[in-house]
């Protein structure tokens, strides 16, 4: 398993796929995702705070700061 901290919460994130599925094949899908912003930033996000962004605006990096 391979995981990754979230950009916002800094939560340890699950990322399915990659050599360290290889022999177990886990079920579970992964736990967030990286996303590429409007003002050219990426962010690696979990689930959670991905939900927490403003839906008002397009989310930039202030507003992943913040979460």
């Amino acid at each position: 398993m391979t995981s990754e901290p979230c950009d916002a919460c800094g939560k340890g994130v699950r990322i399915a796929g990659g050599i360290g599925d290889l022999w177990n094949f886990p079920t579970s899908s992964s736990g967030g995702m990286t996303l590429e912003l409007v003002d050219g930033s990426e962010h690696f996000l979990c689930f959670e705070c991905m939900e927490r962004l403003p839906g008002d605006h397009e989310p930039t990096a202030e507003d992943v700061a913040a979460l």
